[in-house]
């Protein structure tokens, strides 16, 4: 399967936005060696914006996450956001599996 990767990213420093950014990113890696492919939104995100001149740059950030959440077969959910809630949404009104730990990953 393909299988987003949801959690917080935004936060009030650098240095939780790092922390949240290297959970996502070590949670891809335990999915990816469960044998499914792993998309983490942000990870597609964070390097267009970044070269890019936008008004509101959190919701360019979930434009791109969001449609890349939509290509997904599951979700991995690990931590609530407002974003990572906006994902999981897309997967809920698909009546695609929503996993709250890597253990419920077949």
């Amino acid at each position: 399967m393909i299988i987003g990767i949801a959690g917080p990213y935004s936060a009030p420093t650098e240095e939780q936005r790092n922390k949240n950014f290297e959970a996502m990113n070590i949670a891809a890696a335990r999915v990816y060696e469960k044998g499914h492919i792993p998309f983490i939104g942000v990870n597609m995100a964070l390097p267009v914006i970044g070269q890019s001149s936008v008004s509101d740059p959190y919701e360019a950030v979930m434009a791109i996450s969001l449609a890349v959440i939509d290509k997904c077969d599951a979700i991995l959910m690990i931590g609530e956001s407002r974003g990572a809630n906006r994902e999981k949404e897309i997967l809920i009104a698909k009546g695609l599996p929503v996993y709250y730990s890597l253990d419920q990953i077949p």
